[in-house]
């Protein structure tokens, strides 16, 4: 490990970390960007690879941010000290906390995945902001939702506004990427009860048995979701909806689904 200063904004490594702010670039390089110093904690938590780590000492005001500066040394690769100029050009977003790490990108395949505890498996597809993803993966830990499959992922799953709208929990959260067909495959393969939540459903959210031992899946507000999700073994189930506006933003409707699933675990003591 070696620790050295950055001061020009023109220097190479500085350039390569910008340029993993694009996917195309995140891809090529097979690492990500990790701001933030909850979110980095979060990361190295969970096994994530450090490449390199950039820290600006006089920005590092609260103890969260001291406390991932320390990780960051001690994790064994190279440490880069920057000037407040330097972390404002590489840092995503205006964050201004003083910590970056660059790291390995995970894999995530469906496969691999590894549903922890009873909670349900959640679907999600099709969805366009990589915020709401990361919204999602936030409210599925938080109300202990067993797996994530994001299924025809239009943004990959370690964008920075993901990483960030999930406070790290994309680090914390098994979760991958499929295609709708493997997903369905893989819930069937399983014998879960599959509910989709649909505008057309007719069984309320709260009547549906979603316990345990099923998957809730849900898709974008523009257009629903695809025709894999209309097949038998699968039940549609609705939210009400009593205003004027027809469907909730996605991590809204995550978030009713899945503590809907925990209070009915907690109620026949499955959780």
């Amino acid at each position: 490990m070696t620790s050295r200063s950055i001061t020009s904004l023109t220097n190479p490594r500085v350039k390569e970390t910008v340029r993993l702010r694009t996917g195309r670039h995140r891809a090529k390089q097979g690492r990500m960007l990790v701001d933030g110093a909850r979110e980095i904690k979060q990361a190295l938590a969970a096994g994530v690879r450090p490449t390199e780590t950039f820290v600006c000492e006089s920005l590092c005001r609260t103890e969260d941010s001291r406390q991932a500066a320390k990780l960051l040394a001690d994790c064994g690769c190279d440490v880069w000290e920057v000037t407040p100029e330097v972390f404002a050009k590489i840092a995503f977003g205006e964050r201004d906390e003083g910590v970056l790490l660059v790291a390995e990108t995970p894999t995530s395949s469906l496969a691999a995945l590894q549903p922890r505890g009873s909670g349900p498996i959640a679907v999600i597809e099709g969805i366009e902001k990589p915020g709401n993803v990361g919204a999602v993966l936030r409210s599925a830990d938080a109300a202990g939702v067993a797996a994530v499959i994001v299924a025809e992922p239009v943004s990959d799953l370690f964008n920075p506004n993901c990483i960030r709208a999930s406070l790290g929990a994309v680090f914390r959260v098994p979760v991958c990427t499929a295609t709708s067909a493997a997903a369905l495959e893989w819930l069937r393969d399983r014998h879960l009860a599959i509910f989709a939540a649909r505008v057309d459903g007719r069984l309320d959210y709260t009547a549906a048995p979603l316990a345990a031992g099923c998957a809730i899946v849900l898709g974008s507000e523009a257009d629903g979701l695809s025709a894999a999700w209309y097949g038998d073994g699968v039940t549609a189930i609705r939210l009400p909806m009593c205003g004027a506006i027809d469907s909730l933003n996605i991590s809204a409707a995550a978030a009713v689904l899945f503590y809907e699933s925990l209070r009915q675990r907690r109620a026949c003591g499955a959780d």
